[in-house]
């Protein structure tokens, strides 16, 4: 191996709205010198083969000044190609446990950042797709199983309404519920999304919120009140759902979105149904996954998630954008709407 290609992406001015692939962001042309390059003290080169494209990235990184001119990151799983770490040899499949794989062919991790590396599980990696461990044997899956669990509280027969449910989280939300003996109702932006949601994911309901709007599909498909609202988009969505949830319902706030790219405070939605938190006892909570590192919840999260795979009660579909050049593309089409599942970039087999 010689000087080999490290094209990357880079951040050229913080976006005001929706992200623009060639007014927001650069690819760029880099090569690395892997054989020739010195590695320090517990360094280690990685080859990025999946990039996990995520909707916080919008609010996190690319609203940061910081952010701009530089490489952007996010979750991702690698090869370990070379190394000065007695943790990792070379071959090793890694992913980082925090936000700082480069959206780039070979990332150089120094020291201070090696440590945030974490093996793949070769067992598991036995009999399930290595794509599956960039996000739903990862932070994705924590992501839906553990607050969904531990703020959730689900019980057999309950009403859980999921938004966005056809995205990467909303998907592994629907299904855990529908194992658990819930009645699974969600809302999606197109028709072709509400069709994989009834026939794929074997949702109770589902309709597009574009078409009849979030209150008219609510008392259409939840007569009776929701329970569980597990909710990624926040503004007149969770405003509308407050006022159909039932009495000691329980509300998990994983995202935000439709409130993204308002970049001006005045533009951001003003609730409207927030006293009905107070009149009906429900409880509303946000979460951040890395809280629930090294739980309990993390432990059955890893145990059941791969037993329902393995069983085929559990389906995890990705919507893949290939090779870096095409990296932007994807997470703007993800942030648009445009995706179907987990929105990922493969780099590299």
């Amino acid at each position: 191996m010689t000087v080999v290609s490290n094209k990357g992406i880079i951040l050229k001015e913080t976006p005001k709205g929706i992200p623009k692939v060639d007014e927001h962001f650069e690819l760029v042309h880099r090569t690395i010198d892997i054989e020739n390059l010195k590695l320090g003290e517990n360094e280690v080169v990685l080859k990025n083969m999946y990039l996990s494209l995520d909707p916080y990235i919008r609010p996190v990184i690319l609203s940061n000044p910081a952010s701009v001119g530089k490489i952007v990151f996010g979750y991702g799983l690698s090869k370990v190609v070379k190394s000065n770490n007695p943790n990792y040899k070379v071959e090793d499949l890694v992913y980082a446990s925090t936000a700082n794989i480069g959206w780039e062919e070979y990332s150089h991790f120094k020291s201070d950042a090696a440590f945030t590396l974490k093996h793949v599980n070769k067992e598991l990696l036995k009999d399930t797709p290595l794509n599956h461990h960039i996000s739903l044997f990862n932070v994705g899956g924590l992501t839906a199983y553990a607050p969904l669990m531990s703020i959730g509280e689900p019980k057999e027969g309950e009403t859980i309404f999921i938004s966005t449910a056809a995205g990467s989280i909303g998907q592994i939300v629907g299904q855990i519920a529908k194992i658990k003996g819930l009645r699974v109702v969600g809302s999606t932006g197109s028709d072709e999304k509400v069709d994989f949601l009834l026939n794929e994911l074997k949702f109770d309901a589902a309709f597009n919120y574009k078409k009849i709007g979030i209150d008219k599909g609510l008392s259409k498909h939840c007569p009776n009140g929701i329970d569980i609202f597990y909710d990624n988009v926040g503004g007149e969505t969770l405003d509308i759902t407050i006022d159909h949830c039932s009495r000691f319902a329980r509300i998990i706030m994983c995202g935000m979105t439709s409130q993204y790219n308002i970049t001006n405070p005045e533009e951001k939605y003003k609730f409207k149904n927030i006293d009905k938190v107070f009149l009906k006892q429900i409880r509303m909570q946000g979460f951040s996954a890395p809280q629930y590192k090294g739980t309990d919840f993390e432990k059955a999260c890893r145990r059941d998630l791969a037993e329902w795979v393995r069983a085929g009660k559990l389906i995890y579909k990705e919507d893949v954008s290939v090779g870096i050049e095409n990296v932007a593309k994807g997470f703007v089409d993800m942030l648009n709407g445009k995706n179907i599942g987990k929105a990922v970039a493969k780099l590299s087999d």
